[in-house]
């Protein structure tokens, strides 16, 4: 199974990768796109454009290698779909099951512009997970599931019950907790450690942050990207999956 599970940033979806890391039965590739986008050789972003590319980092090169580890066993992938929403031709959609999440986008815009004070409404992302999203329902008659952010971090074995039921793969319980360290396996190659995963290092679980964050009203260009994504996170959350609770024995 190649199993792709697309998101916006900041909403919670390293977290849930890692979750799928502690399951021990799919190679995890953390956002081989996204990198690609930023630090590829052929880049969509020139916002890190002084860091030089590694030779032959390429959008066609890493679908081969993808393809490659999926041909030896099962594969999940976290990434954002404006990185790639232009390389994803109907036969690379068909190579993968795909699954959503979404977190409301008030959080996810304060969160990114906390990084980059100058996102855009594209880095935002929920247009083109929409637009994504819309393709694979159309393509297959039916939508492919989607999980919200706050049933995630408000239930987390029920959303990931739900979640591994929808995708057809075992749910494993003692994949929902690990141990506090560091997080070198999603860092991006050029841009070290950052301060993107903090609360992922310090975490033993999925839950809640703490973190606030300055009104968006103090800002009217996040204001505007807040407001012209909410009708995109509103459309996909009609579909969301809800939680499953255990199963009597």
């Amino acid at each position: 199974m190649f199993l792709a599970l697309w998101a916006t940033p900041r909403s919670t979806s390293t977290a849930f990768e890692w979750m799928m890391r502690q399951r021990g039965d799919f190679t995890c590739v953390h956002e081989p796109w996204n990198e690609l986008y930023y630090y590829g050789e052929d880049r969509r972003s020139d916002r890190d454009g002084g860091v030089p590319a590694r030779p032959g980092h390429t959008y066609a090169a890493v679908w081969e290698g993808l393809i490659a580890t999926a041909g030896t066993g099962d594969l999940f992938v976290k990434d954002f779909a404006y990185s790639v929403e232009h390389d994803l031709d109907d036969a690379k959609l068909a190579a993968m099951t795909h699954t959503f999440l979404v977190r409301e986008p008030r959080r996810v815009v304060q969160g990114l512009a906390s990084h980059w004070p100058d996102c855009t409404f594209e880095e935002v992302g929920f247009a083109s997970l929409h637009r994504l999203f819309e393709r694979i329902a159309d393509r297959d008659g039916t939508p492919p599931p989607v999980m919200a952010s706050d049933d995630l971090l408000d239930d987390p074995a029920g959303t990931i019950r739900a979640y591994c039921a929808a995708v057809g793969i075992p749910f494993l319980p003692e994949a929902l907790t690990w141990e506090e360290g560091e997080r070198p396996e999603v860092n991006w190659y050029g841009e070290g450690t950052g301060p993107w995963h903090d609360s992922l290092r310090h975490s033993t679980g999925i839950s809640r942050t703490t973190t606030e964050y300055p009104p968006l009203e103090d800002d009217p260009r996040l204001l505007d990207l807040y407001g012209r994504s909410l009708p995109h996170y509103e459309a996909l959350m009609v579909h969301r999956t809800a939680p499953l609770v255990e199963s009597a024995p």
